[in-house]
């Protein structure tokens, strides 16, 4: 992913109002994000800890989309696998991220949801950049490249439920 700006971001929207856009909280350290190893940007709000946003490329064009997540916890013991990169986490490593539709499909409550992990490093953890706590990554014999795909597909298939 290439390098972007908190207008960037704001601008890039699709599923929250300008205002909301506008009071969202934006990650301060873009600067020191590793963009070369990112498929996608993913931050918590710290504000709203059932808050969390990405932003992606679609059709060669920025899109953000604002997510929400259940704040309870599952047990230590519970396993959970993101549905994106299919990294395995104990605990709330993953969970329900539930966005609501682009337009008025969106503005009349309509959402769609996925399990992610919490801390929407997919990327990295694809790559083999950062190391779940407690879980693991499956062996595969897929390569890299195929996992990236695989992953970005898995996101790429979300984002157009948004707007189906």
């Amino acid at each position: 992913m290439r390098a972007i700006t908190e207008q960037d971001i704001r601008d890039s929207f699709v599923n929250c109002s300008k205002g909301e856009a506008k009071r969202m909280s934006v990650p301060r350290d873009l600067a020191e994000r590793p963009w070369a190893d990112l498929d996608f940007l993913g931050w918590r709000d710290p504000g709203a800890p059932d808050r969390s946003c990405l932003v992606t490329v679609r059709d060669g064009r920025l899109v953000g989309v604002a997510l929400r997540f259940p704040s309870s916890q599952r047990g230590f013991l519970h396993r959970s696998m993101c549905s994106l990169c299919l990294t395995t986490h104990p605990g709330g490593g993953v969970s329900l991220m539930t966005a609501r539709k682009a337009g008025a499909a969106g503005r009349e409550g309509n959402s769609v949801g996925l399990y992610m992990c919490t801390d929407l490093a997919c990327s990295l953890y694809v790559r083999g950049k950062k190391v779940p706590e407690s879980g693991s990554r499956f062996g595969e014999s897929l390569t890299l490249e195929e996992q990236i795909a695989r992953t970005t597909a898995n996101l790429s298939a979300f984002v157009d439920k948004l707007y189906a």
